[in-house]
């Protein structure tokens, strides 16, 4: 879930620069209307950079987000399982799913290359650094072409999650063995 929030920070604003007059009315007077930062062409050429600059980011955060996703559905299953007690009826079930988890562990190491890959990618780009040019001379932080706090969260709960499934793997097979030795042994009846 922290990874598809994370991801879901870069997918939030659907890009275009919104001056606070374009508010109109009472937001114009209250901030200042004699500044209001971008207008005529430079509000223009702002939102047409935003616009491309998310739709470089675009098919990478949703991948993220979809994969992040599926990966929260899989855990939900696998707790809504042990609820259900599905371990002990089949413990087979443990070793499926030590192997899903090896998978899915082993999985993220490319998927963390290429989520970083294509987001230096977007980074790089002209448009990126023509809309970093244009916010900077009217003296806005944070449009710079470098990952940002939630990218960097992004990788960082891949990397927790990498080394959770891996202990998962491993709590499942100590669980199937634990299974396994309980079933064989005696169930013992207690007689009133």
């Amino acid at each position: 879930m922290l990874i598809l929030i994370s991801c879901s920070v870069s997918y939030n604003s659907t890009g275009g620069y919104t001056g606070i007059t374009n508010m109109g009315g009472i937001y114009y007077y209250q901030f200042g209307g004699a500044y209001s930062g971008f207008s005529g062409a430079d509000g223009d050429k702002a939102q047409k950079l935003d616009v491309e600059f998310y739709n470089l980011k675009l098919p990478t955060v949703t991948a993220s987000m979809a994969f992040g996703g599926a990966l929260m559905a899989f855990c939900c299953l696998l707790v809504l399982l042990g609820v259900l007690r599905v371990p002990w009826r089949w413990p087979v079930w443990l070793l499926v799913e030590c192997v899903l988890d090896i998978a899915i562990a082993i999985g993220y190491i490319p998927a963390l290359y290429f989520y970083f890959q294509r987001l230096q990618n977007a980074y790089n780009s002209q448009v990126c650094k023509d809309r970093e040019a244009l916010y900077s001379s009217k003296g806005y932080q944070g449009f710079t072409c470098a990952f940002h706090a939630a990218d960097i969260a992004a990788a960082l709960f891949a990397c927790m999650a990498i080394i959770v499934f891996f202990m998962s793997a491993f709590l499942a097979v100590k669980g199937f063995r634990t299974v396994r030795q309980m079933k064989k042994k005696p169930v013992t009846t207690l007689e009133f």
